[in-house]
């Protein structure tokens, strides 16, 4: 999919040219701030009038943005009466061991937005299609071409299987129809990292941004994914095999393959803890290692 800047206009309550917001947009801009630092734990919210006003909706609707993120334990304090608070401790809540992980899926979209509050926007991935890097940076690319998010430089730097190996899944269960099977994958790789590009080049042209997005082939198949955001947050998923079944180019296939949407993301944060800390160090060490030692040119030829 291509990611088009909304051109539509809303008058809201100001006579704002954006549309109104939802007490979800609300909530997952206020959560973008507590986790990029821009609130901190012990800090007094805006009033919920100012909020109002901020983001150009009514009352209610920040009233119920607050109590989606007292909800979370991100907030405290969230009444009528008085501004709420931000938590104690948010980046535990967001990272370290009493955090809980939620899938890709639901996890990886609202976590790259946040990071895309930063002026100089950093991302580092390894994972084996770039399918849920590519659905995850849709929302951010929206929120700027709103007027929502305004980073002054982008750099994407992503690590993927060679189409040169012999993956290690998918697979075949009874070792017939791989052809199919690698095909089918190196195809859905190639349109991924292309669209993916293309989306984040573009900001070039429509916002003026500086933006560098490259690809390097790994050796071997990832047997994890991991996500690097602005070099203080590491996510990191295992990638589970299943057996299942689909249809191939018109024949059914049974395989051993993993959904890398569903699987279980684990953040970790650099103020979370000296644990967490150095896994986010750690982690990248690993991947700079990978993309400057044995990792090649990304090729698209099958």
């Amino acid at each position: 999919m291509v990611v088009e800047p909304e051109h539509a206009a809303v008058n809201g309550r100001n006579g704002s040219p954006r549309p109104p917001r939802s007490h979800r947009e609300v909530a997952d801009e206020l959560r973008s701030r507590i986790r990029s630092g821009q609130l901190r734990a012990g800090q007094r919210m805006p009033t919920q009038a100012e909020l109002a006003d901020e983001f150009d909706v009514e009352r209610g609707t920040v009233r119920q943005a607050l109590r989606t993120l007292q909800s979370e334990h991100l907030l405290a304090n969230v009444s009528k009466g008085s501004p709420a608070t931000v938590a104690d401790r948010p980046e535990r809540e967001l990272t370290g061991p009493e955090a809980r992980p939620r899938s890709t899926m639901v996890e990886l979209a609202p976590r790259i937005t946040a990071a895309f509050a930063a002026p100089h926007v950093e991302i580092d991935a390894l994972c084996l299609t770039a399918v849920s890097l590519t659905l995850a940076v849709g929302e951010p690319l929206r929120e700027i071409h709103a007027g929502r998010r305004e980073p002054a430089k982008i750099d994407v730097r992503v690590l993927l299987p060679s189409r040169d190996i012999d993956l290690a899944f998918p697979t075949p269960v009874d070792g017939t129809g791989g052809g199919r099977l690698r095909r089918r994958w190196l195809a859905q790789r190639n349109a991924q990292v292309q669209v993916l590009r293309h989306n984040l080049l573009a900001l070039r042209a429509t916002h003026g941004i500086d933006v560098r997005v490259s690809f390097r082939a790994l050796p071997f198949t990832p047997p994890v994914k991991l996500y690097l955001l602005n070099g203080t947050e590491a996510l990191f998923a295992y990638y589970t095999l299943a057996r299942r079944g689909e249809e191939i180019d018109h024949e059914f296939l049974e395989m051993y393959d993993a959904e890398g949407t569903q699987s279980m993301l684990f953040p970790f944060g650099q103020r979370a803890g000296v644990r967490d800390t150095t896994f986010v160090e750690q982690s990248r060490l690993w991947f700079d290692a990978l993309w400057e030692t044995i990792s090649s040119e990304l090729l698209f030829t099958s």
